[in-house]
């Protein structure tokens, strides 16, 4: 497969902005700033290296570390923009700055004045984490010296609360870098890089969670269980060592965070069983760790969706690689070391159809509401579950006008992913049951099927693998 796949929207975003640093801007300020963000391992840093091969521009790519210190990140600095081709980066080696606001003047004098460059601040958050001042320099010196020159500057971070907040009216970079998020690969991506069928496309998506890095090694055509089997007997697959690597990234030293997250990854999705399968953790502590895994968008946390308040929080995995690692590889990973995937495979082929039945989801809700034809009724501005504590009823689909409590329901409906299994009309009398329990919903709310195979009743809409998939289209 090719090193470099798919991307061609956020490549054009990135054509767009640098272009503008061509033809300049008002009062002589050319320059752009993009603040980027996305998940962990979505292929952040691999789409700037891309985008500044394609260009042919004059660049320095400089990544800051969650370890080092305001001393190191400023000496690393200088010497990747010392190796670079920037014009001027001749005159920065052997140069010792003793503040970002000395090494930023440094970088001005190195950056051409007669042709584009581009500026890469790769993990940002680290930057500002290691010197909380550095946001306010930054800031200066954009507006006195890099907005001057026509040099796009991409912030790139993996904090994606952080990265939102640095554009907040009361922060110093607020209004002067054009936000742009570089999400997942979608379903579609994935049924189109690996031509898979609608329903396996689906089944590839909730393993690799869109990554390209497990994309790149996963092969054309090949199955689930076909890329299991090599995932199981190679210890440094991209599948394994992506979720160490995110989680050793996001928390380097919360271990009652590791410990929460993979109660959660477990199955696990109210409070108190998380907190009983995470060893009994003190309610204070169990709900420090559920905020701050909340506030790194790492989990969901989201409530029943009717015309009446609920208390019945329940939390989620919010990125689907990551739901499948700590579900099926994360705690064998030993097992796989010593030669005994073979174990671990057949873990995975026990317990697949019912881990996909509840994973498939949050999948299944996004693209109901994306679809312009076939999906939830116009009108509808949420699309999620209800349940109550005791999961009766426990409905799979609710769409209203609004989250999460409604004014109307505009329609409920029941998600059956099995394979062989089609729709019937057992479901259909589960789900009529069902809307007459749901607070908001009556006999003339509409009904709605999401079926993996098909449908063996008339009368109520069926949505398949292959009317899913077009929502990401």
């Amino acid at each position: 497969m090719d090193n470099f796949i798919e991307r061609e929207r956020e490549l054009a975003a990135l054509d767009r902005m640098l272009k503008r640093t061509e033809v300049g801007g008002r009062a002589g300020r050319p320059g752009r700033a993009v603040l980027m963000r996305g998940r962990r391992r979505v292929g952040k840093s691999r789409l700037v290296e891309e985008f500044i091969d394609r260009s042919g521009l004059p660049s320095v790519f400089f990544t800051a570390s969650a370890q080092s210190t305001v001393e190191t990140d400023l000496r690393l600095f200088i010497e990747a923009a010392a190796a670079s081709d920037l014009p001027g980066a001749a005159a920065m080696a052997g140069q010792s700055p003793r503040d970002w606001d000395a090494a930023l003047h440094l970088l001005a004098a190195a950056l051409p004045t007669d042709r584009p460059s581009v500026v890469v601040l790769d993990e940002m958050p680290y930057l500002i984490k290691n010197d909380p001042g550095f946001e306010g320099t930054l800031q200066k010196l954009f507006d006195r010296e890099l907005s001057r020159r026509p040099v796009l500057l991409l912030c790139v971070g993996s904090d994606l609360a952080m990265m939102e907040r640095l554009n907040d009216y009361d922060r110093p970079f607020h209004q002067r870098g054009t936000e742009m998020v570089v999400p997942p690969l979608s379903p579609a991506d994935v049924a189109d890089i690996l031509r898979l069928a609608p329903a396996e496309a689906f089944d590839a998506y909730l393993v690799s969670g869109g990554l390209p890095l497990v994309l790149e090694e996963w092969p054309r055509g090949a199955g689930v269980f076909d890329y299991l089997a090599e995932v199981v007997a190679d210890s440094t697959s991209a599948l394994i060592v992506s979720g160490e690597r995110s989680l050793a990234a996001e928390f380097p030293a919360d271990a009652q965070a590791r410990l929460v997250l993979g109660a959660i990854g477990s199955g696990e999705r109210t409070h108190s069983l998380i907190g009983r399968a995470a060893g009994g953790l003190p309610a204070t502590s169990l709900n420090r760790s559920l905020q701050l895994l909340s506030a790194k968008r790492v989990v969901d946390v989201v409530s029943p969706l009717s015309t009446r308040p609920s208390k019945e929080t329940r939390y989620y995995v919010a990125d689907p690689h990551l739901r499948f690692w700590l579900a099926f590889l994360g705690p064998y990973v030993s097992e796989i070391e010593r030669g005994r995937g073979d174990l671990t495979l057949a873990r995975m082929r026990q317990s697949w159809t019912s881990w996909r039945g509840r994973a498939i989801e949050p999948v299944v809700r996004e693209g109901l509401f994306r679809l312009r034809e076939g999906g939830v009724p116009d009108g509808s501005g949420a699309v999620g579950g209800y349940w109550t504590r005791t999961n009766d009823p426990e409905i799979d689909i609710v769409a209203a006008d609004r989250g999460p409590i409604a004014k109307r329901i505009t329609a409920v409906g029941s998600i059956k992913w099995l394979e062989n299994r089609p729709f019937d009309a057992r479901d259909v009398a589960r789900l009529i049951v069902h809307r007459s329990q749901l607070p908001g919903a009556d006999d003339t709310t509409p009904l709605l099927a999401v079926s993996r195979s098909g449908a063996a009743v008339d009368g109520v809409p069926v949505v398949g693998p292959e009317e899913l998939l077009t929502a990401w289209r």
